[in-house]
């Protein structure tokens, strides 16, 4: 039968500064403003944009004033729960493409790691969110790198 879903529909992060935000994921990813609500759930000056990331997938964004949430810097493995997301890039040249950009805007060093079955590049967004973007190889690259030296 396979897996019963269809990979990830959205992921809610808080953000200090959501223009910036909004900024800094356009030009990493070309990411788009699907929605822009600037009284969520009836809260004056609370915001919340949905942006389109690729495919089905977006993040929900969410600016709450007062809230330090966005601020806080936690090192890997004690962030909670989710830890760190991964974005499926479409291609080897997307992958590429995307890892130049970061290392541009400084999100990124560029190193780049092979977990076998993909390529990963961290990064870390102008709020500190730490995530990657990945590359499943292809059956073309996985054969040149099961064989033999």
């Amino acid at each position: 039968m396979g897996t019963l879903l269809d990979g990830v529909n959205h992921i809610a992060v808080l953000t200090a500064d959501m223009e910036r935000f909004i900024r800094f994921y356009q030009e990493a990813f070309d990411a788009t403003v699907e929605h822009d609500n600037r009284n969520h759930a009836g809260h004056a000056g609370e915001r919340m944009v949905i942006m389109s990331i690729g495919g089905q997938s977006a993040f929900n964004v969410f600016e709450v004033p007062g809230n330090t949430q966005a601020q806080v810097q936690t090192p890997m493995f004690g962030r909670g729960h989710v830890d760190y997301f991964g974005l499926n890039a479409r291609s080897r040249e997307t992958f590429e493409h995307v890892r130049v950009r970061l290392i541009q805007l400084g999100a990124s060093d560029g190193t780049i790691t092979d977990f076998g079955s993909k390529l990963s590049v961290f990064f870390r967004d102008p709020d500190g969110l730490e995530a990657e973007v990945l590359w499943n190889k292809d059956t073309a690259a996985l054969a040149v790198g099961s064989r033999p030296a």
